[in-house]
């Protein structure tokens, strides 16, 4: 190496760097940043020295590298051989390239020597992902052997536990899982210079998230480049997601394949079609049917017979294999069993799926005489190519991973496969030569069937790429650009599951701050986080290493093998590691055992011993790495392995922490587990517990097949739930009471986790769980009613003077002499400390209370006794009058003459809302018996003598009464006079007026400072003359919630009840949009009603607002139309059309459900609105253009009817008048516009026959004018916005109705209408 220059220059250096390897780039430019910091130049010159060094040597790296790039040859028989240069170009010329073609043609092997032909590869790496393992080894294997090098050298390959990458590697095959692990340490992925994502149609967990990483890198390492292979399968979502890539076709080899539709409902024979990419279309190659077939046709065959069928069908084409795929094993077995039973000759039936063992397994791919069956799951769609296949059966089905939203489960439905899926299966016989492809299902199936099959990100639980994420700090998943962005409850799900296992607190609004100091440590262990919550949880509890060896084992597939030959053998075998309680712990018993014998074994009989006792060996190597690897990491994050075995309840503790979920209780009625979520599973029958069913379980996984099944189970304690869970189980508490032995108040704890009762039922102290209530409860129990074992001076002295007191009532014979308890109560309340909930907590504080205030709680005889002890008690006059949680003073005057004479009601102006008159009719206790017979006498005379004497029947009549706000002191009465004497009396026979006035309740509106707003006996006339006041009371209360000049939903959540605490009292608004014309605001109502009609319209306006003017739906109106809606009541067509609209947008309303509260429920209305109102506003607009031309028609005839009867035509005007008038569309609604037109036409049916019978018209007039005189006085008793609205709106129509059946029979009404019915009708109304 040449002496470096005397005087190096940084910035020289700087220049090197862009030829070197792209991680030395970095490592070496921070080094020469730092240079800058040095002050010394002796020091920098030393520096710049060393940097030249690594400069130097870094060159010759990259030097070696490049000289290590192999001779490239392409195999000129591959589809992409010949696109070779089109595929350089590409990738040449833009960042990222998307390369789609089937299996076959060849683009897996020939991409990463197309970059090495493009340089690179030498700078970086060229990474090159599969979705699985033996993949990445095999494509390795043959990208080496191409290149005629050794694995390792220019190629090599890393999966778990096995990493062949040499110094000069060039291309690195990968499991897409390898290149998560990487980007966790090199979030810029700098070791790579291009990277090949294969197998991107798969759209697994680990890809979809790996393209939405590369959406977020590539800005930021424009020097990167990446190549997508995909089937052609939707390869521009690729395209479309990287910023419209380019896309190059690769077509694969195939030959042409005939598709033949054989559905089980209708016969062995059915459509066929022959096309290499495509089925004929409908109609093609159907064979006629003899009268035999027809029957047959007509029977329906099951699946395993259709495939016998197809069978026959298939051997009768000549030879060739047949690939039949099966949803899952046990329809494999069904399969196999039929067609073993047909001894069909020279013939070999294999299965395929993932739980054979490896040399089950290769028997497919061994060279065979004869024909093979392959019976397979969806393992063979994709995953593996099964070798001279000429013939496909496919049922059409899958068992499909799809999680549960309602379960929180993974479920394994059997579904049907898509289009994508169902033409993956028929390439499967096109490889060798033509095939034939039977389909189990229509041709009309296919067609309906979804284009492709969900990705995997759509269908599970993301609680894993979530923690990733956050532990990465990649921001909200919801914001992450993914290729197809997941369901908004699947997210929702994963945050549940990781607040579930304590990773993160959800109540943390900053994302990068969400994880929690245990959520940091979850994300650093390789595996699923419930199983990682384990093995954290196993450090508490001193049994790291067992809970790591069965965390090993659920993160890998079953080792124990269970051959179809030898099912009862393995069985046999596998039941020595079995537990009594336990499946948990049969795993640390196999590994007890493997271990032994590895020790004892060589390696060659251990591999013997493997296969005779049906374990995978090469599954126990995988479960013996994956401990390894989590044995190297927890040592990274201090966690000691225990050396001495550790308590199995330890271990099941620490197992429990991750499956807190996954808990069941035994229901004993149906024999099955009552889970999270009410769910119900049963345990799997491979469980050592599928016999024993102990109370209390857990499982490993909940997984749906057949039914909810719990997967490795074990017996668990209910109280080890209790405690791992606290931060989720609710409690609740029933039947608070106070205990004298206990000295305190004591109530009943529910616990539940996820709605599983895990304490049912449990005493417990109830003073640090509502103190209020106990302090209350303590008083009136134990100080009040002397219900205490106490030594207290005062608690004696006060006993003995209540016995004085209540002696002193005995010899009097009244009961109206001791005050009430409440008045007790009231004492000890404003004296004890607010601190005392229990006798220990009074002992406490009077100790100290007592030194300073001896008499504090001492009664005096004057307060036990009644001011008013004169025959009445203080309970006949109360001081306050509860309604509802309103308490309201009540005061009492004598002032005959006065206005105020009798009881007053203070009611504060801000619950003026809240306070309903009905109560108060009931008057106060002591003056109930006068207001009774008060009313008695008001009754007219011959109504009165029934009830003679009146005082008698009073005090009869109130001794039967029951005083309460669901009923009106008038209902009671009329009630228990019915029953006394038979006697109905009328509502309006009451006369109120002649009620003394000091019998009806005073109100008196007072505001915050006390001052008398308004006073008088009518509730509802104040109300009325208040309205003003108390709507700026309301809004002052709730001024952060009321809006002006919104145009748009910008206010996030809109509240449906507002309660604020206003002056001692709470105040309670209900807030809702107004309409303002041109805007819309946010106001506070007095009434739930009041609210409801005001949302309705001012979510109408806002929708309005957010809708294209009417006009641009109508352009195409015909001159006839616009002159008919040009005569209308409105004043013009414009303010017609946007009474048409308001129309419109109430029928949107209507069907997407009413009105909206929050912002995402008003976004999915205006998105329902904007799509669909100019459809229905054309249809408002036709029926609006019927109802004028009708209305015209009638005007005309009215014109002519000049010598009809007056009364007639007046009536009819005003029926005219009262259908068609300024706004009429809006308040009618869709629904009932064709109504109005019949009853317009009804009019002039009415008009053509009014002049054979005027008398009987005019007879008919004045029967619907006395019915409509009625309907009018009912409109205004109801007070506004009353709940009796809808019921007068429907009479309303019924009235419409039976002027139809008197005057235009022949039209005919929808429904059976008279003035009985009406009359019906309005008795029913809520008034």
């Amino acid at each position: 190496m040449e002496t470096p220059p005397v005087n190096l220059s940084p910035a020289d250096l700087r220049e090197r760097l862009s030829d070197l390897m792209l991680r030395d780039q970095r490592r070496l430019g921070r080094r020469l940043d730092g240079v800058r910091g040095t002050r010394s130049a002796e020091a920098r010159q030393a520096a710049l020295a060393d940097i030249a060094a690594e400069i130097d040597r870094a060159a010759l790296r990259v030097e070696r590298r490049r000289a290590a790039v192999p001779r490239i040859e392409y195999p000129a028989a591959l589809p992409v051989s010949q696109r070779k240069d089109e595929i350089l170009a590409a990738v040449r010329d833009h960042q990222v390239v998307i390369v789609a073609g089937e299996t076959g043609s060849g683009k897996t092997t020939q991409l990463p020597k197309i970059c090495l032909e493009l340089g690179r590869g030498v700078q970086g790496l060229i990474g090159h992902t599969q979705p699985r393992r033996l993949a990445a080894r095999s494509v390795a294997d043959r990208i080496a052997e191409e290149l005629h090098g050794e694995l390792g050298d220019a190629v090599g390959y890393k999966v778990r536990f096995t990493d062949k990458i040499g110094e000069n590697t060039l291309v690195k095959l990968m499991t897409d899982g390898i290149l998560l692990t990487e980007i966790q340490h090199d979030r810029l992925l700098s070791q790579y210079d291009t990277l090949i994502i294969d197998e991107a149609h798969e759209r697994s967990l680990n890809i979809d998230f790996i393209l939405g990483y590369l959406k977020q890198l590539l800005p930021r390492r424009p020097d990167l480049k990446v190549i997508i292979t995909s089937a052609t399968i939707d390869p521009e979502r690729f395209s479309r997601h990287f910023g419209d890539a380019p896309i190059v076709e690769v077509s694969g080899r195939t030959y042409p394949v005939e598709v033949r539709y054989r559905p089980l409902t209708g016969g062995a024979r059915g459509r066929s079609s022959s096309s290499s990419a495509r089925e004929h279309r409908p109609g093609a190659g159907v064979p006629q049917n003899t009268d035999e077939e027809a029957e047959e046709v007509d029977k329906e065959r099951d699946q395993v017979q259709a495939i016998c069928d197809a069978v026959d069908e298939l051997r009768a084409e000549g030879p060739g294999d047949i690939l039949v795929f099966l949803s899952g094993e046990r329809e494999i077995r069904d399969t196999a069993d039929a067609l073993g039973k047909l001894k069909l000759p020279n013939t070999e039936v294999l299965p395929l799926y993932a739980r054979l063992s490896t040399a089950e397994q290769h028997r497919v791919f061994a060279a065979h005489p004869g024909r093979r069956i392959v019976l397979a799951t969806n393992v063979a769609e994709t995953s593996l190519t099964v070798p001279g296949i000429k013939y496909v059966i496919d049922p059409g089905t899958a068992r499909i991973s799809r999680y549960s939203h309602r379960l929180k489960v993974q479920r394994l439905p059997i579904e049907p496969v898509s289009q994508a899926s169902a033409n993956q299966r028929k390439g499967r016989c096109g490889r060798v030569s033509e095939g034939i492809c039977i389909r189990l299902y229509s041709e009309q199936d296919f067609l309906s069937r979804p284009e492709f099959t969900d990705p995997e990100i759509l269908r599970t639980n993301l609680a894993s790429v979530i923690l990733q994420m956050t532990a990465l700090g990649l921001g909200d998943i919801a914001a992450f650009p993914f290729v197809e962005p997941p369901d908004r409850r699947n997210i929702a799900d994963g945050l549940a599951l990781l607040h579930e296992l304590g990773a993160i607190d959800p109540t943390e609004k900053d994302v990068r701050k969400r994880l929690t100091p245990l959520g940091r440590r979850l994300a650093q262990l390789p595996i699923d986080p419930r199983l990682a919550r384990m093995v954290l949880e196993a450090e508490r509890n001193g049994c790291v290493h067992e809970v790591m060896v069965i965390a090993a084992a659920l993160s890998i597939q079953d080792p124990r093998e269970r051959p179809t030959d030898h099912q009862q053998a393995a069985a046999e075998k596998h039941a020595r590691f079995a537990d009594k309680e336990s499946d948990f712990l049969s795993f640390l018993n196999l590994w007890q055992y493997l271990q032994e014998q590895q020790k004892a074994l060589s390696s060659s009989q251990f591999r013997r011993l493997c296969r005779t006792e049906f374990l995978n060996y090469l599954r126990v190597r995988e479960w013996q790495d994956l401990y390894g690897q989590l044995r190297q990491v927890v040592k990274g994050m201090d966690i000691t392995l225990n050396d001495l075995p550790a308590d199995p309840q330890r271990v099941h503790v620490s197992l429990l922490s991750g499956l807190l979920s996954h808990i069941g209780l035994k229901d004993a009625e149906k024999q099955e587990y009552q889970g999270a979520r009410n769910a119900r599973f049963a345990i799997f029958p491979g469980s050592v517990l599928f016999r024993k069913t102990p109370r209390w379980v857990m499982a490993a996984e909940l997984v749906e097949t057949s039914r909810l099944w719990g997967r490795v189970a074990a017996k668990i304690e209910p109280d080890w739930v209790e405690k791992l869970a606290r931060h989720l189980v609710k409690r609740s508490y029933s039947e608070p009471h106070w205990e004298k032995n206990q000295g305190a108040v004591m109530a009943m704890e529910k616990v539940t986790l996820y709605g599983v009762p895990i304490v049912a039922g449990r005493r417990v102290n109830f003073g640090r769980i509502d103190p209020e209530l106990s302090r209350e409860l303590f008083i009136r129990h134990a100080l009040v009613e002397g219900d205490w074992h106490t030594q207290h001076k005062f608690f004696e002295a006060n006993r003995e003077l209540l016995r004085e007191v209540e002696e002193l009532e005995l010899r009097a014979r009244r009961r109206d002499i001791l005050v009430d308890d409440q008045t007790l109560f009231d004492f000890y309340d404003q004296r004890v400390g607010k601190e005392v909930v229990s006798a220990r907590h009074f002992d406490t504080w009077w100790k100290k209370v007592r030194a300073e205030q001896p008499d504090l709680l001492t009664f005096d005889r004057s307060m036990l006794v009644n001011e008013q002890a004169g025959g009445i008690t203080a309970g006949d006059y109360p001081d306050y009058w509860q309604q509802g949680e309103v308490r309201l003073p009540l005061t009492y005057q004598f002032e005959p003459g006065r206005s105020t004479d009798g009881v007053t009601v203070e009611v504060p102006l801000q619950v003026l809302n809240q306070v309903s008159g009905d109560g108060f009719a009931w008057h106060v206790p002591g003056l109930r018996y006068e207001l009774v017979t008060a009313l008695l006498r008001s009754l007219p005379k011959p109504t009165r003598r029934h009830f003679v004497p009146v005082t008698d029947y009073a005090r009869a009549v109130l001794a039967r009464m029951s005083p309460g706000e669901d009923e009106t002191v008038l209902d009671a009465l009329e009630r228990e006079i019915r029953r006394l004497s038979g006697v109905s009396v009328p509502r309006d026979a009451w006369q109120l007026d002649r009620v003394p006035a000091h019998l009806k309740a005073t109100y008196r509106v007072v505001d915050e400072t006390k001052r008398v707003v308004a006073e008088g006996s009518d509730l509802g006339e104040l109300r009325r003359r208040l309205r003003s006041r108390l709507q700026a009371t309301l809004s002052a209360a709730a001024s952060n919630v009321e809006r002006d000049g919104l145009r748009d939903w910008t206010i996030g959540s809109l509240p449906r009840r507002v309660e604020r605490e206003r002056a001692g009292y709470v105040v309670t608004a209900f807030p809702a949009l107004v309409d303002k014309g041109d805007s819309v605001a946010v106001r506070m109502f007095e009434s739930e009603d009041e609210q409801r009609d005001a949302m309705w319209r001012g979510t109408r306006r806002l929708l309005t607002l957010n809708v294209p003017a009417p006009g641009k739906y109508l352009r195409g109106l015909s001159n006839q139309a616009k002159l008919t809606l040009s005569r209308n009541p409105h004043g013009g067509v414009a303010p017609l059309l946007d009474d048409c609209a308001a129309c419109a947008v109430d029928r949107l309303m209507a069907d997407g459900g009413g009105v909206a509260w929050d912002e995402a429920g008003f976004a999915a209305l205006r998105e329902r609105a904007r799509a669909g109102f100019g459809p229905v506003l054309v249809e408002v607009v036709n029926q609006v253009e019927r109802v004028l031309a009708a209305r015209q028609s009638v005007d005309t005839r009215l014109a002519d009817a000049r010598f009809a009867p007056a009364d007639s035509l007046a009536d009819i005007k005003g029926q005219v008048a009262a259908l068609v008038y300024p706004g009429f569309v809006t308040a009618t609604g869709l629904s009932r516009l064709a109504d109005v037109v019949r009853y317009l036409r009804a009019v002039e049916r009415r008009l053509e026959k009014l002049p054979e019978n005027p008398r009987r018209d005019q007879e008919w007039t004045a029967r619907v004018a006395q019915v409509w005189e009625e309907y009018e006085d009912l409109v205004r008793q109801a007070p506004p916005h009353s709940p009796a609205a809808e019921g007068l709106r429907q009479i309303r129509w019924m009235i419409e109705e039976l002027r139809v059946s008197y005057f235009a029979q022949t039209i005919g009404t929808p429904h059976p209408v008279s003035e009985k019915r009406i009359h019906k009708a309005m008795d029913q109304l809520p008034l």
